[in-house]
């Protein structure tokens, strides 16, 4: 008996796609978004869309969710799920005022707080990788404890110091401010023109050199060296196989255990830096609640940007561009926004049809016929409503983005060595 192989079918490969091709389609993007902004902001005459005031918010909102994001990249690209974010914001936030209070400098606020977030990560790495606990469980018994801890130093420390107590720290010192001199002053006549693109690019430039505090200056360089860390060095090969395939990566000598104990403290550390920056740059003290679930909003911003650092930083800027325009410009400011939604669903619809995919065109088509009714019958959107736009703009990110998601392999898997 003979078989006859079919060996002239050719093989479906997938396309070579030339180096650096994922950091041209960020910065396309990125830049896409950027002129349909200016193209709205000049439609509606809102101008708050794009001024350098709203840049500037815009920074000082996503700069935490980032960190947060950032965190949970490196702990989750070694396979290890860090739910526990959010009480590591809690400790950074507490001893990042205790200590800059204390020792009347935020600098050394900065590395406690950063130290506070680290401890956070190590009792999550001893509880998940050396004791194999559920990543879940682990996490959310650290926000739990993280809360209740900080009320008890509060009370502890705070309660006979005069503007403390329970729920808050005294007044803790300022970061040092950076900016580029000269650079608004000669462009800021260009803003002023209201030129399509030119102001608004204008506007962009200043936002991002005037005044800037030198914490949020090393928040936004963090994103480079996280990406350079993980993507360019052995290091972070190592890193990236033990949360990919920890079997493989121990049979090729790599000491998976240890790159996951570090990846979790810098995740801690991470997001510790994000709690520093809420109490010491966002606000001037130490407040019960202060980080708002931003550890949560930063994982939503981490799973959007596909695991990725570039990815994340996008989603971060999501919720802190809605949230700044829904706290600088109210309900107008967002009632623009369902204009370039409605565009962006059309222009879904008809990629849809190219597509064949009629279901899912006709559903983008009557979305975006009910949100150019909305736009066009309206002149604001109700408080109620704006408030909650940055929530509702992430989970319609993520809902659009969820198909092409992919996480690491070996992500929320209860490794030991040897089983």
């Amino acid at each position: 008996m003979s078989q006859e192989l079919d060996v002239t079918r050719a093989v479906r490969q997938s396309p070579i796609r030339p180096r650096g091709w994922a950091r041209w389609r960020f910065l396309t993007l990125a830049g896409a978004v950027f002129v349909a902004l200016a193209g709205l902001r000049v439609v509606t005459g809102q101008d708050m869309l794009t001024d350098a005031g709203t840049v500037r918010t815009t920074i000082a909102f996503a700069v935490p969710i980032g960190l947060a994001a950032l965190g949970g990249l490196w702990a989750e690209r070694s396979g290890i799920i860090n739910i526990g974010l959010e009480g590591m914001m809690i400790l950074g936030t507490w001893f990042g005022a205790y200590f800059a209070w204390s020792f009347d400098n935020p600098w050394i606020g900065l590395l406690a707080g950063v130290v506070g977030g680290m401890l956070g990560g190590l009792v999550h790495a001893v509880a998940t990788v050396t004791f194999a606990v559920d990543h879940i469980v682990s996490g959310v018994a650290i926000n739990i404890l993280a809360l209740g801890a900080m009320r008890y130093m509060s009370i502890l420390l705070y309660s006979d110091v005069p503007g403390a107590g329970a729920a808050q720290s005294p007044t803790t010192p300022d970061f040092p401010r950076v900016s580029l001199p000269g650079v608004e002053g000669l462009l800021q006549p260009l803003a002023d023109r209201n030129l399509f693109l030119v102001s608004d690019l204008a506007h962009l430039v200043i936002g991002l050199t005037d005044s800037m505090s030198a914490l949020t200056l090393i928040a936004i360089l963090l994103i480079p060296v996280s990406y350079l860390v993980l993507w360019r060095t052995a290091f972070g090969l190592r890193l990236r196989s033990s949360g990919e395939n920890p079997d493989a990566a121990v049979s090729l000598g790599v000491r998976v255990l240890g790159y996951k104990y570090l990846a979790v403290v810098v995740s801690g550390g991470l997001a510790g830096m994000g709690g520093v920056f809420l109490a010491l740059e966002a606000s001037d003290i130490y407040q019960e609640g202060q980080t708002g679930g931003r550890g949560y909003i930063g994982l939503a911003a981490m799973i959007f940007g596909n695991w990725r650092p570039g990815g994340l930083a996008m989603g971060a800027g999501l919720f802190g561009y809605t949230d700044a325009l829904q706290v600088r410009g109210g309900g107008e400011a967002i009632h623009a926004l369902l204009l370039l939604l409605a565009v962006v669903l059309l222009a879904v619809a008809l990629w849809q049809v190219r597509g064949d995919r009629k279901g899912v065109a006709i559903a983008a088509a009557l979305s975006a016929a009910v949100l150019l009714a909305w736009y066009f019958t309206t002149d604001s959107l109700p408080r109620e409503l704006s408030t909650y736009s940055p929530h509702i703009a992430t989970l319609l990110v993520l809902s659009l983005a969820a198909q092409r998601l992919r996480a690491p392999a070996g992500i929320g898997r209860q490794w030991r060595a040897g089983r």
